[in-house]
């Protein structure tokens, strides 16, 4: 690969650090929250977060293209894009919540190849490159080996968006099939897979920037990704993630055999 993936993780870290730094100067304080003209939430601190992980993104890498959710794209012609969401779960962070977020990757030809998650008011930071590794502070980590639904913690997403057809029915009986079914929402809730406190996260009715970074974090610490028709894509809008020994089984909840 012409490309330095380490560098590029190493970048992907200290963008998610510096916007989650920028995002934390408003947290608990007054803000003024507007309306995007699809009616999600955006504040001075989604605007100051994005320009702060641009900075260190277009310093380490000028050539590349950007899709970053509050400036748009840029140089879509490039072969690698940084796909950038600077504060995942404003409408949270702007009522002093803690699951909130910037999220950062690149993508290489197509492909995901590095990217990385901050949780700034849990002080947490998460990173990973294709062949590298995922890692939280430093340390790597590991997905669980539960492989027993009656034993698995499952991480749920909006649920407004999971719990609609034709998925309803499914994601319902998963609920009551597993030990424990938490709803934090946000990109926290997908960091719970990585640290083995999760086995199995769902997410739906996403844009890219809101879970670019996943898919190389997840195989990265040892599980699989797919849509919700097995597919291994994070594009669809709609987001499995397992430790791998339970995915087959939660994709024959949403009607896929596999």
């Amino acid at each position: 690969m012409d490309l330095d993936v380490g560098q590029a993780m190493e970048v992907a870290r200290d963008a998610a650090r510096a916007a989650g730094a920028a995002a934390m100067q408003y947290w608990r304080h007054e803000l003024r929250v507007e309306r995007k003209a699809d009616r999600t939430p955006v504040t001075a601190a989604d605007r100051d977060a994005e320009a702060a992980a641009l900075a260190i993104i277009q310093a380490a890498f000028p050539d590349h293209g950007i899709l970053a959710e509050e400036s748009g794209a840029r140089r879509p012609e490039a072969r690698s894009r940084w796909v950038v969401d600077p504060l995942d779960g404003t409408r949270g962070f702007s009522r002093g919540g803690l699951f909130w977020g910037p999220v950062i990757a690149l993508e290489h030809e197509g492909e995901i190849v590095a990217g990385a998650v901050a949780i700034p008011a849990l002080g947490e930071l998460y990173w990973a490159g294709q062949g590298l590794g995922c890692y939280r502070d430093g340390q790597r980590l590991r997905v669980s080996a539960i492989d027993d639904l009656a034993e698995a913690t499952l991480s749920l997403g909006e649920l407004s968006c999971l719990l609609v057809p034709p998925y309803a029915a499914g994601v319902a009986r998963l609920i009551g099939d597993v030990a424990s079914a938490r709803a934090f929402g946000d990109i926290y809730a997908a960091t719970l897979l990585l640290r083995g406190r999760a086995d199995i996260w769902l997410e739906a009715g996403v844009k890219l920037w809101d879970v670019a970074p996943l898919k190389v974090l997840v195989e990265e610490a040892g599980g699989r990704v797919s849509d919700f028709a097995g597919a291994p894509t994070i594009a669809a809008g709609r987001v499995l993630a397992t430790n791998g020994r339970l995915h087959a089984a939660v994709l024959g909840y949403l009607g896929v055999q596999a």
